[in-house]
């Protein structure tokens, strides 16, 4: 799959899948850009990626750092062909115990950032180009805790459809990718012990937490020609979870 010449957006993009997608895009042949909060993690993805990646410091939550990134991109890179819509948080806030700050936490990154992601990137990106939404596997499963989270992760997949249509006539195509329990560098919920691990594991018919190059090399088919007739879709990058399978006990 070939990638030569294209440039790409990966907000989230300085470390766990972010960063996966933003590596496997540069070795096949892409100009990156990658966007996050933190300075320092995006130096060291930007010394690690190489020169064909630009970092911008930003938060997705806040639409002039959004402007900013795409205005940057296009200056620096040239205009877009394929956006990864990657940056959110799973919020471990259970009810009864969220507060409001905490829902519009939750809701703002993982659901109304990414509808602003999108609608900035637009006129800045080439017909033909491939947009690419981090959802959640777990959007048709109960999860205690990260409710508001899960259902956010559930309405983007919502927007993605609606958004593949909208965007038909461009011929961009817009697309989900669905991870499901995922080995990255981000900090585990402070509730999650071994043995909570060992449960989900049992849940994944697989037998095995995926890891960021899982996401990544579904990533990079999303962004390739050998995609070009998918769009409007939710590919679920779980090693089989979330498909009602009850594991023998």
């Amino acid at each position: 799959m070939n990638l030569e010449n294209k440039v790409a957006v990966v907000t989230g993009g300085g470390s766990g899948i972010g960063l996966a997608i933003a590596r496997s895009y540069v070795e096949h042949g892409a100009r990156v850009a990658i966007f996050g909060r933190n300075p320092d993690t995006l130096a060291t993805a930007e010394r690690r990626l190489g020169d064909s990646t630009l970092a911008v410091a930003g938060d997705v939550t806040n639409q002039p750092d959004l402007e900013r990134l795409f205005e940057t991109t296009a200056e620096r890179l040239g205009k877009i062909d394929l956006l990864v819509a990657n940056a959110g948080a799973i919020n471990f806030t259970p009810l009864g115990q969220t507060t409001e700050a905490d829902f519009d936490t939750a809701s703002d990154l993982n659901f109304k950032a990414v509808f602003f992601t999108v609608q900035a990137a637009l006129r800045h990106m080439n017909d033909g180009a491939s947009v690419i939404i981090t959802g959640n596997a777990f959007t048709s499963t109960p999860v205690v805790g990260p409710s508001v989270a899960i259902a956010a992760k559930a309405a983007v997949k919502s927007l993605a459809r609606t958004f593949a249509v909208e965007l038909a006539p461009r011929q961009i195509r817009v697309n989900v990718l669905s991870p499901g329990p995922t080995a990255t560098a981000a900090p585990a919920p402070t509730d999650t012990t071994d043995d909570m691990s060992a449960q989900i594991t049992r849940q994944i018919p697989l037998g095995r937490w995926g890891s960021p190059e899982d996401v990544a090399n579904a990533a990079v088919f999303l962004a390739s020609d050998d995609s070009s007739y998918i769009t409007g879709a939710d590919i679920p990058v779980a090693g089989g979870i979330g498909m009602g399978w009850i594991p023998q006990t």
